[in-house]
């Protein structure tokens, strides 16, 4: 191999953001943080940081993701933890401007947890809040006029979380991925409110209810019931060994 000198290629940093979702009162919510310092100080951002010399970018990620939110990665091949979250590399972003300190290079990934407490801040972050993703994101996917509720994302961080609400929405038509919002066991009516408010739109209970109970492997009945919900005791259910759910619970027009 001849020998090459590596002062020859520009130096660049690499990152990783998290689009981290969950459902908090029947809307979809996104984890946000205010910075604390430049560049951006006061804006608020996803959360994430740099990439450490002796750490892969999954090893990067799931650790911010226990630093921001306490939770743990969950491995899809072991049973379910109480703090776990699923966790999946989303996109890269490299454009040469998109951080004014330096070439940065981000490797964005997707947490989806269930219904989340209050997040602490951490890093070079004073604040940290989760916000309905339609008051940070849009109609089309740009950032809404910025004041004090709704301030417009740091670097490219708006791009960022409209790709990974769109890979959810889409991923919970054709795959089982709907259930990381939920906890260990669940009601078909709290699915269908992930459903509703991950992708916007309100579901007719009974053919929600026909079709998640007819997805096979979709879901596997506990056994048991709640009232947490109020009213009659409903049927709870966990997730099931399936993936890909055939026939896949497509998106409704709107």
């Amino acid at each position: 191999m001849p020998p090459y000198d590596p002062s020859t290629f520009p130096p660049f940093a690499v990152t990783v953001d998290l689009v981290v979702l969950t459902v908090r009162r029947h809307a979809l919510c996104a984890l946000v943080v205010r910075r604390g310092e430049s560049p951006f100080q006061g804006r608020w951002a996803l959360p994430g940081g740099f990439v450490r010399a002796d750490e892969d970018l999954g090893a990067a990620a799931a650790r911010e993701l226990v630093e921001e939110t306490g939770l743990c990665a969950q491995d899809p091949a072991a049973p379910a933890i109480g703090n776990g979250a699923h966790l999946e590399q989303l996109a890269t972003y490299g454009d040469p401007g998109r951080d004014p300190r330096m070439r940065v290079v981000s490797v964005a990934h997707l947490a989806l947890a269930p219904d989340l407490p209050a997040p602490r801040a951490g890093g070079d972050a004073n604040s940290a809040r989760w916000s309905p993703v339609e008051d940070l994101l849009g109609a089309e996917g740009s950032l809404g006029h910025e004041d004090e509720n709704q301030a417009s994302l740091a670097f490219d961080h708006a791009r960022i979380l409209a790709d990974g609400v769109e890979r959810a929405r889409s991923k919970i038509e054709y795959s089982s991925l709907a259930t990381a919002f939920c906890p260990p066991e669940f009601t078909v009516g709290e699915l269908r409110r992930v459903y509703e408010a991950v992708w916007g739109v309100v579901l007719d209970p009974r053919n929600f209810h026909r079709k998640v109970t007819g997805t096979p492997g979709f879901l596997v009945p506990t056994g048991g019931t709640t009232t947490r919900q109020g009213g009659r005791p409903a049927q709870l259910f966990r997730a099931g060994a399936a993936t890909v759910l055939n026939p896949p619970m497509l998106r409704p027009e709107v």
